[in-house]
């Protein structure tokens, strides 16, 4: 039973923990209604979607995981995780952040709103500029090596600062895209809506195909990003099977009577 105090608290303030990591449990269209009542507030706002290599590599990384448990909003962006979180009477939602970036550069971004992207290559930011020419873009390009780099760092934070944006779109890979979208939460100058988006830009403009939508449905996407470069991925994918499995025992061993654990978050 929720506290009386909680029980005023929205469902978008309170995270929900499994496997170490914090969610809210906020569908899709909830996530966007939430972002589209905040934009334009002036506050700053970091948005993180966790997935299966998230999870695993949190497990070891105390700092990544506080820095996910802070964000405004964490939304599972993986089948697998969803699926086994069902399984264990886990009121787990899905929100892929490929499939809300897509949606708010469709439907919600407004012509000559600012937006900043921190992009991995300059193509990136080109092609953005080209596929929706009335958003006034502005892109970074950070060198490689972010996350051991703390000027190059400082660089990224100075320039979405400095734009006074209203969306900010971190796509460097993960963790560097949490770890630089947490430090612009603690400049009193950041403003905007920030997606930790991963390759969703790449996937908008074409430079990456997404899996087919069948194989989304089913949760295969993975499968197909290993098939389609499957000399950079396969350890990634072998690696995180057993911290995975050691995760779900751990989550198993928890759950009787299946109860979901819950942290508060403050709401300022």
């Amino acid at each position: 039973m929720i506290a009386q105090d909680e029980a005023a608290t929205t469902n978008a303030d309170v995270k929900y923990v499994f496997m170490d990591v914090h969610y809210n449990m906020l569908k899709f269209s909830e996530v966007v209604d939430r972002i589209e009542a905040e934009r334009g507030s002036g506050h700053f706002r970091y948005v993180v979607t966790p997935n299966v290599d998230h999870v695993v590599r949190m497990r070891g990384d105390l700092r990544l995981r506080e820095i996910y448990k802070a964000s405004w909003l964490s939304v599972c962006d993986s089948k697998p995780i969803y699926w086994v979180a069902r399984l264990l009477g886990f009121r787990m939602t899905l929100v892929t952040g490929s499939d809300l970036t897509s949606h708010l550069f469709h439907e919600r971004i407004r012509p000559h709103d600012k937006v900043v992207l921190i992009a991995p290559y300059a193509e990136v930011g080109s092609r953005m500029a080209e596929r929706f020419p009335e958003i006034d873009f502005r892109c970074h390009v950070p060198p490689q090596g972010l996350i051991s780099n703390p000027d190059a760092m400082q660089a990224c934070v100075e320039f979405a600062t400095e734009k006074q944006a209203d969306f900010v779109f971190i796509a460097v890979g993960s963790p560097q895209s949490e770890l630089l979208a947490h430090e612009l939460s603690k400049s009193k100058n950041a403003s905007g809506i920030c997606i930790c988006c991963g390759a969703s830009l790449e996937f908008i403009t074409g430079l990456q195909t997404r899996a087919p939508v069948v194989m989304q449905r089913f949760g295969l996407e993975w499968l197909y990003r290993l098939l389609s470069n499957p000399k950079r991925l396969w350890r990634r994918y072998v690696y995180a099977v057993p911290p995975l499995a050691w995760l779900c025992f751990k989550e198993i061993t928890k759950r009787s009577p299946l109860v979901a654990r819950k942290s508060t978050l403050p709401t300022s």
